[in-house]
């Protein structure tokens, strides 16, 4: 703004030393001054207003997809074959020696001396004549037959029927339905947009600043004037964009679950009841009669009449101490070890080798392709206006000099033509006739 006045403020200067060196010719007044000089025009600096377009880059953020491969880790199932040692039971039969211990009765008959008291009535006799009934006791040993009961170990072998459970080993094929997942590929069709564009050469042609230039006119009085400079022509670079469409293949992997069906043996332990004839001995007690004589005392009364003198009779008990044998049968236990070949059952371990399938993770790198978004600086011009003040040089007749108007009128049309074509060929401009008569009405010279 403030270069627009200042460059205003210079053309209104020169305009002023340009109409009073058109009016005086450079004297006081217009008698010095030729005919020629005094044409009857009047000339003025005006001002317009140009538009100009010019262009400003101005830069731009635009993303664009772009493909991008990276690597992805898959990790992928597989299944091994794996030797793994198991054990299994199988029971032998072994023999061992068992000593135990039988109890045997024996019967052994002693005598003790068993002491026992007598009560013996003592008759104190008062004679009397009496007949009377006497019992007296008569001791007898009388061999009386006893029968006992004796038992005696009997020991007897006898087949027993064992039953027991034997597990014996089935192998059997079977089919095992296994899942696992394969990613299958899949190609699909994608629109990509591409800038294939060129740069296109422009050639834009720049006009000169105004500059002020000094002039001589008709009267030798130099005059500043404003001359516009030579222009200058530039090329610039300009991209023409042009966007095309075309069609990539894109694989993508899509996890698809595939069954299979596969033989595996599987071994199972089947029970199975097995019936043995084992010989075992059995110690069994028989009962047997025995009879055996054994001496007893019988004592019994005797019934006797005796007369005899017994005025009365005191009868007193007197107590005697008398020894016998009695016999005692007696049961001794005794202890025997006997031996007897047992039969049992011994497990071990045996080892086997079975193979099974094992599920290994495997890791993998895959080429997986993704778009992204990529921001790139475009520049682009954008046009604006400019508006700038030109001065112009505008004359006119003027009436009141008392000439003819056909110098008047060819000095308008003379000093009315643009400027540019004077300042673009780096002519000078042409010089102004003065009026002939002064201008301004009233005015004394």
């Amino acid at each position: 703004m403030k270069r627009v006045l200042g460059l205003a403020a210079l053309l209104a200067v020169a305009a002023a030393q340009q109409a009073q060196a058109g009016w005086g010719c450079g004297t006081g007044g217009y008698a010095c001054c030729p005919v020629q000089t005094c044409q009857p025009t009047a000339c003025y600096t005006a001002c317009r207003v140009e538009r100009e377009t010019c262009y400003q880059t101005v830069y731009e953020t635009r993303y664009e997809p772009e493909q991008v491969t990276c690597m992805k880790t898959v990790v992928d199932t597989v299944w091994e074959d794996v030797a793994e040692t198991c054990y299994r039971v199988e029971y032998e039969t072994a023999y061992r020696e068992c000593n135990y211990q039988v109890c045997r009765p024996v019967t052994n008959t002693t005598y003790r001396n068993e002491t026992y008291c007598v009560q013996k009535p003592v008759w104190e006799t008062a004679y009397r004549e009496c007949n009377y009934q006497v019992q007296e006791p008569v001791w007898e040993t009388v061999n009386e037959q006893v029968c006992r009961t004796v038992y005696e170990p009997v020991t007897e072998t006898i087949n027993r029927q064992v039953c027991r459970t034997v597990y014996r080993q089935v192998t059997e094929t079977v089919n095992q339905e296994r899942c696992y997942t394969v990613m299958q590929p899949v190609t699909t069709m994608r629109t990509v947009r591409q800038d294939c564009g060129r740069w296109v050469v422009q050639q834009q042609y720049h006009p000169g600043p105004m500059v002020p230039r000094c002039t001589i006119d008709h009267c030798g009085v130099p005059r500043m004037c404003m001359v516009q400079a030579p222009g200058i022509t530039t090329c610039r670079r300009v991209w023409c964009p042009q966007i095309v469409e075309r069609q990539i293949p894109q694989t993508t992997y899509c996890p698809q679950v595939v069954r299979q069906v596969c033989p595996i043996q599987v071994c199972r332990v089947v029970p199975e009841q097995v019936v043995e004839n084992c010989p075992v001995q059995v110690c069994r007690m028989v009962p047997r009669q025995v009879t055996q004589s054994v001496p007893r005392r019988v004592c019994r009364m005797t019934c006797r009449t005796v007369t005899q003198q017994i005025p009365y009779r005191v009868c007193r008990m007197v107590t005697e101490e008398l020894t016998r044998q009695v016999p005692v049968t007696t049961c001794e236990m005794i202890t025997e070890t006997q031996t007897q070949r047992v039969r049992y059952c011994v497990a071990k371990q045996v080892p086997y080798t079975v193979t099974r399938k094992v599920a290994k993770c495997v890791q993998r790198q895959e080429p997986t392709t993704y778009t992204r978004m990529v921001a790139r600086c475009v520049p682009r011009q954008v046009a604006y206006e400019v508006c700038r003040m030109v001065p112009v040089q505008a004359c006119m007749p003027c009436d009141s000099c008392g000439t003819s108007n056909v110098s008047g009128t060819g000095a308008y049309e003379q000093n009315t033509a643009r400027p540019e074509s004077n300042g673009l060929n780096g002519a000078p401009a042409q010089e102004e006739s003065a009026p002939a008569t002064d201008p301004v009405p009233g005015r004394s010279i």
